[in-house]
C-alpha cells in the first residue's frame, strides 16, 4: 500500500465545546470528532450517542456534571457505528435505546465495524481496553418511540435511510430542538460507507419539515438559529448529492472504481476538501456510491481486510 488512511495520521487532540442549544439541551462537540447530545429532563438525563470508548464518554460525563446532578437514565444510539456506541457503559444508564434496524446491524456487522474503525482511526479509540464488548440496545422500536424525562417529552424517530439504514433522530418538541446523529453534518464530511445516497435527501426533507430552532449534528459545531440549520441541511445535501452524481455518471458508462474516485475529486475537492475528515471518508464514500450506482441496495460489510483491498484498488 502506497500510503496509510488519512485518519491514521490524525493524532492531534481536539478542542472540546459544550454548548447549550436550548433549555437544558446541550451538544458536546470536538472539532469534527463525533458529537454527543445531552437532554436534561425534570428527573433524569438522556444521552444521544455514546462516544467510541468509556474514556471519551467520561469526558462527556464531566461536562454534564457541571450543569446537572440528575441521573443518566437513557443512552440513545442514532445508529450502530463503533465510534458512536462503544463508550455506552460509562454512563451507567438503565436503558440503551435504538431502532430495530440498528440492533440488527450490531448483530450483523457490529464487530466488523469495530475492527475496521479501530484499524484506521486510532485516536478515537484511545482507552479501548476499557470497552466491555459490543453495545447491545435494551429497548428498540420500528419507526417511533416517545420517552418522558419527567414532564419533558422526547420523540425518537426513524425518518428514513441516510447515513445508515437504521438512523434515528431525537426531537424535543418543547424547545424545537433536534439531535440528528450523522444524518446532518456541519463543515465535516459525511461518512457514507454504509449510506443510502438515493434516500438521504428525502430524510433531510423530513428533518427540515420540523423547522428545528437548533440542531446538534453528528459532527461539527452546534447549529442554533434558522440560518445555521438551513445552511447545514443544504451543505449536507450538496455533499451527498455531489458525490453520488459524480460516481453515477462513471458507473453508467462502465467506468472503474478508480475513475469514479477521479470524478469525485473533480466535483468535490474544491467544495469540501477543507471539511473535517474529508480524506478519511473519501475512499469509503466513493466505494459505497459506486456499489449503489450499480444497483447494490444493501451496503457491503466493511472489514479490515476489505478496507485494505479497496484502498489498494483506488490507488491503482
Amino acid at each position: 500500500m502506497a500510503k496509510s488512511f488519512a485518519s491514521a495520521g490524525d493524532l492531534a487532540a481536539k478542542e472540546i465545546s459544550f454548548t447549550e442549544i436550548g433549555p437544558d439541551l446541550w451538544a458536546f462537540t470536538a472539532e469534527g470528532d463525533p458529537n454527543t447530545g445531552v437532554i436534561i429532563g425534570d428527573d433524569s438525563v438522556m444521552i444521544m450517542d455514546a462516544q467510541a470508548t468509556p474514556r471519551l464518554a467520561d469526558m462527556v460525563v464531566e461536562r454534564i456534571r457541571t450543569v446537572t446532578d440528575k441521573p443518566i437514565k437513557y443512552v440513545t444510539l442514532s445508529h450502530y457505528h463503533a465510534v458512536r456506541v462503544l463508550g455506552a457503559s460509562a454512563y451507567g444508564a438503565s436503558e440503551i435505546i435504538a431502532s430495530d434496524k440498528c440492533r440488527a446491524m450490531v448483530a450483523e456487522r457490529g464487530q466488523e465495524d469495530w475492527d475496521s474503525e479501530f484499524g484506521r482511526f486510532p485516536r478515537l479509540f484511545e482507552g479501548h481496553e476499557s470497552i466491555p464488548g459490543l453495545t447491545w440496545p435494551t429497548m428498540t422500536f420500528a419507526t417511533r418511540m416517545t420517552v418522558y424525562l419527567g414532564k419533558r417529552r422526547v420523540d425518537l424517530m426513524h425518518l428514513g435511510r441516510a447515513h445508515t439504514a437504521g438512523d434515528i433522530v431525537a426531537w424535543v418538541p418543547d424547545a424545537g430542538v433536534m439531535f440528528t446523529g450523522d444524518i446532518v453534518e456541519y463543515r465535516s464530511a459525511c461518512y457514507c460507507g454504509d449510506a443510502h445516497f438515493a434516500d438521504w435527501g428525502g430524510t433531510l426533507d423530513a428533518i427540515a419539515a420540523f423547522r428545528p430552532a437548533a440542531i446538534a449534528p453528528g459532527r461539527g459545531d452546534a447549529l442554533v438559529g434558522e440560518a445555521r440549520v438551513t445552511e447545514a441541511l443544504a451543505s449536507t445535501r450538496d455533499f451527498v448529492d455531489s458525490h453520488f452524481r459524480a460516481v453515477s455518471q462513471v458507473a453508467a458508462r462502465g467506468g472503474s472504481l478508480r475513475e469514479a474516485a477521479d470524478a469525485v475529486r473533480a466535483a468535490c475537492d474544491a467544495k469540501f476538501g477543507d471539511f473535517a475528515i474529508y480524506e478519511h471518508c473519501f475512499p469509503f464514500n466513493v466505494a459505497r456510491a459506486y456499489d449503489e450506482a450499480l444497483g447494490m441496495d444493501t451496503p457491503r460489510i466493511w472489514t479490515a481486510e476489505r478496507d485494505r483491498m479497496m484502498w489498494a484498488a483506488l490507488q491503482g
